[in-house]
């Protein structure tokens, strides 16, 4: 799963992609299951995956994450994408 999110923490609006390195920081500190993720995804959880997106996109947010979900003005996510599409005309 690839999510894009848009992020402001007090300047202006950037826009930060996942990857599965993301997907499984998320699996080990929530517990979680990617495909748990389907059912919904908590605004912490969200904000996880922005933070780590933004750390490995060289956006230089706040070291702890804590400190980016204090900062943090906007956080939506603008697109999805399935690692694993699947076509109908197969």
């Amino acid at each position: 799963m690839q999510l894009s999110i848009k992020v402001n923490i007090g300047e202006e609006d950037f826009v930060v992609q996942t990857n599965l390195y993301h997907i499984v920081q998320l699996e080990r500190k929530y517990k979680i299951k990617a495909s748990d993720l389907g059912a919904g995804v908590s605004i912490e959880q969200l904000g996880f995956l922005a933070h780590e997106a933004a750390k490995t996109g060289n956006f230089n947010p706040p070291l702890q994450l804590d400190d980016f979900l204090k900062k943090l003005v906007t956080l939506e996510v603008v697109d999805t994408a399935n690692a694993n599409p699947s076509s109908g005309d197969q």
